[in-house]
């Protein structure tokens, strides 16, 4: 095909009027609590990691694939913002205490996961663990607005 006729058969997305968008109100909130020890590549990667179990706890969670005027799609995001915070352990520990609590999704991350080399490896890791005695080091939670308020309040907005 040459190129001429590929233009031909290209149709850009259609370009959204940004200015009449109604703000969107969520009922839920997503929160991810990191440890204040943390190298800036483990809270990247704990981030990440947290975020993709909150990412596949509910169907809702994801929205539509992202388009450019081109035309090219690329994977759908999740529809609501995330507020990353710092959180010291008895913070974490009573956050994912909480969080099981109010029956809230929740993913954590312990520091023995920087050391496993793989998912069966990390979940391997966590199961040799008594719930209490967790070195958490990041957790994420999805939940109504207030529980996640109530369970991230003296932890530090992440900067």
């Amino acid at each position: 095909m040459l190129e001429s006729e590929a233009m031909e058969n290209h149709h850009p997305a259609p370009v959204p009027d940004l200015e009449s968008s109604a703000p969107v109100h969520f009922d839920t909130k997503v929160a991810v609590l990191l440890a204040p020890d943390l190298l800036p590549w483990q809270e990247l990667n704990v981030t990440a990691f947290l975020m993709s179990g909150i990412a596949t706890s509910a169907s809702d969670l994801v929205g539509e694939p992202y388009r450019d005027r081109d035309g090219h799609e690329y994977l759908p995001m999740l529809r609501q913002p995330v507020l990353v915070f710092t959180a010291d352990p008895a913070h974490l520990a009573a956050a994912r205490g909480k969080a099981l609590e109010r029956d809230m999704a929740l993913a954590i991350y312990t520091r023995e996961l920087f050391s496993t080399p793989h998912d069966e490896a990390n979940r391997a890791a966590v199961a040799a663990v008594p719930a209490a005695d967790l070195d958490l080091v990041g957790l994420a939670i999805r939940g109504p607005k207030n529980g996640v308020d109530r369970i991230t309040k003296g932890a530090t907005k992440h900067a």
